[in-house]
């Protein structure tokens, strides 16, 4: 008897301490910033930067503020990311973001090239 009662506190033990571990490892996540700017060094407002997921392919978007800057939160660590931007037919070329990079808040500044 004694024993089924350890083995029914160690199987509520792990039902309870698991989804806290997992919950403690799906919570750590990255984030990327940086600006978009002409050749000439000028901040572009308006620009369209994309993010894209190299794991899933999936991409999100980011149009950037007055200053010429964007922003993307909650991004996996352990993922690749690629980014660019694109302006009036201007683009930038394409950066990543590795998941062997361990900032949890990464700059990436993207220059656009002439048309």
């Amino acid at each position: 008897m004694r024993r089924t009662v350890t083995g029914w506190v160690l199987m509520l033990l792990l039902l309870v301490c698991a989804p806290v571990g997992f919950a403690q490892k799906s919570s750590a996540t990255r984030s990327v910033q940086g600006s978009v700017s002409n050749p000439d060094e000028s901040a572009v407002a308006g620009a369209v930067v994309q993010v894209k997921n190299m794991k899933t392919l999936q991409v999100r978007s980011f149009i950037t503020l007055q200053d010429g800057t964007y922003r993307f939160f909650e991004l996996s660590p352990d993922v690749d990311y690629e980014l660019k931007a694109d302006f009036q037919g201007a683009s930038s070329g394409p950066k990543t973001l590795s998941s062997f990079d361990s900032r949890k808040s990464a700059v990436i500044n993207l220059k656009l090239n002439k048309k």
